[in-house]
């Protein structure tokens, strides 16, 4: 019978202890770089994620520290990279005030803030006790650092006992090769170990280790909840976990590499709509792996080339749908992104010689053999990034069907007397209006229809209200395009079921007459 997590503690951290007391410490070379190779996964999306590269570096020894380089910056989105060393705690951090930031006491606060790496280096770098807050913030890369024993409840509490934490329109943080740990679940003071919710997007965890916790992570506070998504977890060892490895509502995320050792009661949990795409993982020694667990409100998956060493399954029953014991896909997800596969069968040895803090930054390429870093400037643009325009004159007025017309549409907030319907009707004169200057409407289809040119037509008198934008494949979370002001858009052709627009800075507030599709 296996025992949860609070249960299982004592011998390893026994274990911990006899290191401790032997002087045991793992070193990484100081010439070891941030963020060597670049991000991968769903943080490559969206512009891609860089952190604070070409900005200064810093070197931080306290959180007091970490908080003063993020408010000695001329502005909020000044980009700069912390080199961290040394035990982050209560006793050192405090809350640091100034124009370019807003940090508390009881956590490292990253707060409406963009373009900050922070990378452990030298000895090392802990967060003990202290987690890491990421809030109205993009751009963040957080890289080699172990984050452990934050709680809740006890003495002392931070960042609502998550490890790190990620909530209110979040965009692009890439976690990279990080050790977040607890000692114990909710009855002990613990929540989760990685968490987002509240409009989190592109956001990518890899070669990172969540052990000894009750709650691995969760993508959503609630059902309701459902803004978050386009999340990538690779090359990660979960071991000694109750449950959400992670826990994901609505939204996609896609699991490949991950070695899942002693899920005590379930793991990835894909529930109120969620699709999760799930490549080439080895599971051992746990127990419902995958499913949709503890609501009626199902999920669904994608598998392929996993492998279930010693896994058990619970029988079916109300809230209770795991996916085995011959789990089958029950969805397909579209990934925009490029990646390369591990054979399932070596991922145990691969993970454990590259996940962590303190391994060198070592990675895979798909031979099943650990590599060192690359070390390609991660600020060097994609060639085949799909946001560039193909069509060399994307102002011709567009030929063909209008693809809106007896379309759907949805969005975000909308100005009160306003429609998302109003964008699809073939009249100038209605409109949608998002609640304040920025937001997004969209054009959907019950079957793929394949687009490659948009005509956003703004109503009389509303002409250049439209700042900046972004136009996105809804089904994959992919950039499709970016740029400024309304008018033909024109990209790589894509089939997708559903295409938005995303206006993200504006002068006023924006007035949409027509949101008109085409083929290209």
């Amino acid at each position: 019978m296996r025992r949860p997590v609070a249960l299982r503690l004592q011998a390893a951290l026994g274990t911990l202890a006899l290191a401790a007391a032997a002087g045991v410490v793992l070193t990484m070379p100081e010439t070891a770089s941030a963020a060597a190779g670049g991000a991968t996964g769903y943080a490559t999306q969206n512009g891609g994620t860089t952190g604070g590269a070409g900005g200064q570096t810093v070197r931080a020894t306290t959180g007091t520290a970490i908080h003063e380089a993020l408010c000695g910056r001329a502005s909020s989105s000044t980009p700069i990279v912390i080199e961290v060393e040394g035990t982050i705690n209560h006793g050192n951090t405090s809350k640091v005030s100034g124009d370019s930031c807003n940090t508390a006491a009881d956590k490292i606060e990253l707060k409406q803030v963009s373009n900050i790496t922070i990378v452990g280096v030298g000895s090392g770098a802990v967060f003990d006790q202290l987690g890491i807050h990421i809030r109205e913030s993009s751009n963040i890369i957080i890289q080699n650092v172990t984050v452990r024993n934050v709680k809740k409840s006890g003495s002392p509490t931070s960042n609502g006992g998550d490890a790190i934490g990620m909530e209110s329109d979040v965009r692009n943080v890439w976690v990279d090769h990080s050790t977040l740990e607890a000692s114990g679940g909710e009855s002990e003071g613990y929540d989760g170990l990685f968490d987002m919710k509240d409009n989190t997007q592109y956001v990518t965890l890899s070669y990172s280790v969540l052990r000894n916790s009750g709650r691995g992570g969760l993508i959503g506070s609630s059902e309701s909840d459902r803004s978050n998504g386009y999340v990538t977890f690779h090359h990660n060892l979960y071991e000694n976990i109750d449950s959400r490895a992670p826990l994901l509502r609505g939204g996609i995320a896609h699991m490949y590499n991950n070695h899942y050792v002693s899920l005590n009661k379930s793991g990835i949990n894909s529930r109120a709509g969620a699709k999760a795409k799930v490549d080439n993982n080895y599971f051992e020694d746990s127990k419902d792996v995958l499913g949709t667990f503890y609501t009626d409100e199902a999920g669904t998956w994608q598998v392929s080339g996993n492998i279930y060493d010693n896994v058990t399954w619970s029988e079916r029953s109300g809230d209770n749908n795991p996916a085995g014991p011959d789990p089958q896909s029950t969805t397909t997800v579209s990934i925009p992104y490029s990646y390369s596969l591990d054979d399932a069968s070596c991922v145990p040895s691969v993970v454990s010689a590259t996940a962590g803090a303190n391994k060198g930054l070592k990675v895979s390429d798909g031979s099943c053999t650990p590599q060192n870093p690359d070390p390609t400037d991660p600020t060097d643009p994609d060639p085949t990034d799909p946001t560039d325009p193909t069509d060399p004159d994307p102002t011709d007025p567009p030929s063909g069907t209008n693809l809106s017309i007896g379309a759907g549409s949805d969005g975000s907030s909308k100005a009160s007397g306003t429609s998302y319907g109003n964008v699809r009707d073939g009249d100038l004169g209605t409109y949608w209006s998002p609640a304040g200057t920025t937001g997004s409407v969209s054009v959907k289809w019950s079957s793929a229809q394949t687009v490659g040119k948009i005509n956003i037509r703004e109503t009389a008198g509303s002409e250049g209200t439209i700042g900046s934008y972004r136009v996105l494949n809804h089904d994959t979370g992919a950039v499709l395009a970016s740029g400024s002001g309304a008018g033909v858009i024109a990209f790589s052709p894509v089939s997708l079921e559903k295409i938005t627009f995303e206006i993200t800075g504006a002068s006023g507030t924006p007035r949409i007459a027509e949101f008109e599709t085409y083929g290209g």
